[in-house]
């Protein structure tokens, strides 16, 4: 008679559980079908996505047709479409001290150029970035780290240590006065002050998307780089060749979600700059808050527009992207 080893009495309570388990299911499986079972399995996903993502985007769609300073439904009036008119009413949209909400369209318009930058330039940097990272280097494993290390870095905290270093008494002033040139105001003067906002922006973020496309990077077969060097193809006219098309989807992954992640930019930048000088990084995420908790003047309802607005502008420039992307993929299977 041979004795039990010692994992398989640690693993007869798991099993028994798994045998009482499994009876139930069989006979649910029986009864519905395959189908069923996968309702099953998606029942409680579902859910959750219900009540923490469905059911708030009804309640925030609701408060935007209300008016008034109070947090609860049922003490706010109903007024129809006027918080969205409210944002429209402008005379020139281009001049927002022309517009009734002046703050509102400050912010669209910071937004809009921040984006522009932000995405263009973090989509080249992580380019660049993974094409030297996906070369021979010493310690490359060392160099990926060091690159990803931002991203695992909390949005509060990423503020708080560049508002460390470019303060007026910070880190860059001090390297400054140590060559004997004067100390600058990086977070007070507007033009200095938004050019921080994207290169803190790219420094926190870059990492992540540098990832994507040097996974895309890896799954090039090499063989098309050796054949290209055997026909003596210049390195320029393969990378436009051969890795630029092969890396598209990676890219439009990237797009997407760079543009996303950068009209929706809120922590790292109100904890660096707080929207200041003036209104010269405020955007529309801080607009959102501000106008709907942190104001004085609070009003949820106009807050609620805006914010329906931006998730209505995220889901069309989205959707054309992903359109854009899969003509390229139909003209590149022809």
């Amino acid at each position: 008679m041979t004795t039990p080893s010692l994992s398989a009495i640690l693993m007869a309570p798991v099993n028994a559980v798994m045998r009482m388990i499994d009876v139930p299911l069989r006979r649910l499986q029986k009864a519905t079908g395959i189908g069923g079972m996968a309702a099953f399995f998606l029942a409680p996903n579902m859910l959750i996505f219900g009540v923490f993502v469905l059911l708030p985007l009804v309640i925030n769609f609701v408060y935007s047709m209300t008016g008034g300073t109070a947090f609860f439904l049922s003490e706010r009036d109903f007024i129809g479409g006027q918080q969205y008119s409210r944002l429209f009413q402008c005379q020139n949209y281009l001049d927002p001290m022309s517009c009734q909400e002046d703050a509102f369209w400050t912010a669209v318009g910071n937004t809009f150029w921040f984006v522009l930058l932000q995405v263009s330039l973090m989509i080249l940097t992580a380019l660049i970035t993974a094409l030297i990272l996906n070369r021979e280097l010493a310690a490359r494993s060392f160099w990926r780290a060091v690159f990803f290390f931002p991203v695992l870095l909390s949005p509060v905290v990423v503020g708080l240590i560049w508002k460390w270093i470019l303060q007026r008494q910070g880190l860059l002033n001090f390297g400054l006065y140590q060559f004997g040139l004067d100390p600058y105001t990086w977070l007070t003067d507007r033009n200095w002050t938004f050019a921080a906002t994207i290169g803190v922006s790219l420094w926190a973020h870059m990492g992540f998307y540098a990832l994507i496309i040097l996974a895309g990077l890896q799954a090039i077969p090499k063989d098309l780089y050796e054949a290209a060097e055997m026909d003596g193809t210049k390195p320029a006219r393969v990378f436009w060749r051969i890795t630029l098309p092969l890396l598209a989807p990676n890219l439009l992954v990237v797009v997407v979600l760079a543009l996303i992640k950068s009209v929706q930019v809120f922590d790292e930048i109100y904890v660096l700059t707080g929207g200041g000088p003036g209104t010269s990084t405020l955007f529309l995420t801080q607009y959102i808050y501000e106008t709907g908790f942190a104001s004085a003047l609070r009003n949820p309802g106009l807050a609620a527009a805006a914010s329906i607005l931006m998730g209505g502008v995220l889901v069309v420039l989205t959707l054309i992207q992903l359109g854009i992307g899969k003509r390229g993929e139909n003209k590149g299977k022809r």
